[in-house]
């Protein structure tokens, strides 16, 4: 069951952050929910997760596993296809403009 609720922590937490870094306009351009109202479902989720750590199978927390799920097979590629978030790593862009 720890095991289950570590999973369970660390995708909800991967999930809240990635939605923190990627930038507010990008949402809607990809045609999700905006920016607040995901950062406010994984926010709850990550919260519901820690108050109810011992008990990884609860059904509140399962919604949260659903919804964290949701934006990382869903809402997360949409928006890194609109250019939210990191730049390709295969770019020759330097901290200053291309090179």
């Amino acid at each position: 069951m720890v095991l289950l609720g570590v999973g369970a922590l660390a995708l909800k937490g991967y999930a809240f952050v990635d939605a923190l870094r990627v930038p507010t306009q990008a949402f809607p351009a990809a045609g999700k929910l905006t920016k607040p109202i995901w950062l406010g479902i994984l926010g709850v989720a990550v919260l519901v997760e820690i108050a109810v750590f011992p008990t990884p199978l609860f059904f509140v927390n399962l919604l949260g596993v659903v919804g964290a799920a949701v934006y990382l097979v869903d809402v997360r590629p949409a928006v890194r296809a609109i250019g939210g978030g990191r730049r390709d790593s295969n770019t020759h862009d330097g901290p200053y403009g291309p090179w």
